[in-house]
């Protein structure tokens, strides 16, 4: 995989969809965990197929269930799944 996109934090959202857009026009691989706040995004509309087009992507657990809400749209995992796209990832990029 190319690329895994860390993200804590909901505010960037803006950036993370820039980005994601841009792996899938260009073709890359890229994965997605989503941990503190930044779990809500699973919820954004405008997320929802960009996560689907991934390799991979998650939101940690116990985040989920303090910042949630409802079902998560997305697979739910845990720290050591976070670890594990690292580790296959060339790149990672922290938002």
């Amino acid at each position: 995989m190319e690329i895994m996109f860390l993200v804590s934090r909901a505010e960037s959202a803006p950036l993370l969809r820039a980005f994601l857009r841009a792996c899938a026009r260009g073709r890359v691989d890229y994965s997605c965990f989503l941990t503190g706040p930044a779990v809500a995004l699973a919820l954004d509309p405008d997320l929802g197929p960009l996560f689907k087009a991934s390799v991979r992507s998650a939101a940690c657990e116990y985040s989920w269930e303090r910042f949630g809400a409802g079902h998560c749209p997305i697979a739910l995992g845990s720290q050591t799944d976070n670890s594990a796209l690292t580790a296959t990832a060339h790149r990672v990029v922290s938002l």
